[in-house]
């Protein structure tokens, strides 16, 4: 058995989701005078490889703490987007995970995890495998994103949760992001063809969290590490946040179980 690790670098410099400060981390005791070193650390919980919890879009949700070790670990389905040619700004649905079962001949069966490989893994600025391709902008504001439908689908089909290698579940364009950079919120539209009032109504918004959640379908976001020697397998996924009792979400070590 070998464990590959799924999980992305956290330190000082470990961008956090739009809205959200990132860490600060300082030595409070050092070893010359105290003996020992101590640090310190102050953050928001949407930074790196992390998982989030119901509690993060719904008041009687569930917290990090209640999830179970038989719950967080299990069968995986890795599904490459980027072989698809799926790229900036675009969308995708049910018919890419349907094509992915026909090409591999394997089957996304209910109570599987869904792991979703879009590439953009690589441009995020502590991607420890590989840092030359990091680009800050193109991670978090022009990286795929899944339609509604997607989001119906993986409903339907019992998946039992998600984790995506993008800095959100959602489509950039269907968060925050959308109103904070009105110029790349064009440059969507140029690729979509279309008005993102179409492509995202109101009701849509961050459609994976406000339709998902409530069934307890929760997600990792910010995989990445060795998640490119296992595409297109059907892996055990172990997923370790903290215990947290309250938490709506939790840093993570995402690891892939393989033969």
């Amino acid at each position: 058995m070998r464990f590959l690790d799924l999980t992305q670098d956290f330190s000082l410099h470990t961008p956090a989701f739009a809205g959200y400060p990132g860490p600060a981390i300082r030595w409070i005791k050092h070893l010359a005078f105290d003996r020992a070193g101590g640090q310190e650390i102050t953050m928001t919980l949407h930074v790196s490889t992390h998982l989030d919890a119901p509690a993060h879009f719904m008041t009687r949700g569930k917290f990090i703490g209640d999830l179970t070790l038989n719950f967080l670990v299990g069968p995986a389905c890795v599904v490459d987007l980027e072989r698809m040619g799926v790229g900036d700004y675009d969308l995708y649905g049910p018919e890419h995970f349907q094509r992915w079962e026909k090409d591999t001949g394997l089957r996304i069966e209910r109570g599987e995890i869904l792991v979703i490989h879009t590439g953009y893994h690589k441009f995020y600025p502590e991607n420890w495998t590989d840092r030359s391709q990091a680009d800050e902008t193109r991670y978090f504001i022009r990286h795929p994103g899944p339609t509604r439908a997607f989001a119906e689908w993986a409903l339907e089909r019992g998946v039992r949760w998600i984790a995506v290698d993008a800095g959100s579940a959602d489509h950039p364009m269907n968060t925050v992001i959308r109103r904070i950079r009105a110029d790349e919120a064009e440059e969507a539209e140029k690729k979509l063809g279309k008005s993102l009032d179409e492509v995202f109504p109101k009701a849509d918004y961050q459609v994976m969290h406000t339709l998902l959640f409530p069934h307890d379908i929760l997600h990792i976001e910010n995989l990445g590490g060795q998640i490119d020697e296992v595409l297109d397998k059907k892996i055990q996924l172990g997923c370790f946040p903290w215990r947290f009792q309250g938490g709506e979400a939790a840093l993570c070590r995402a690891v892939a179980m393989v033969e």
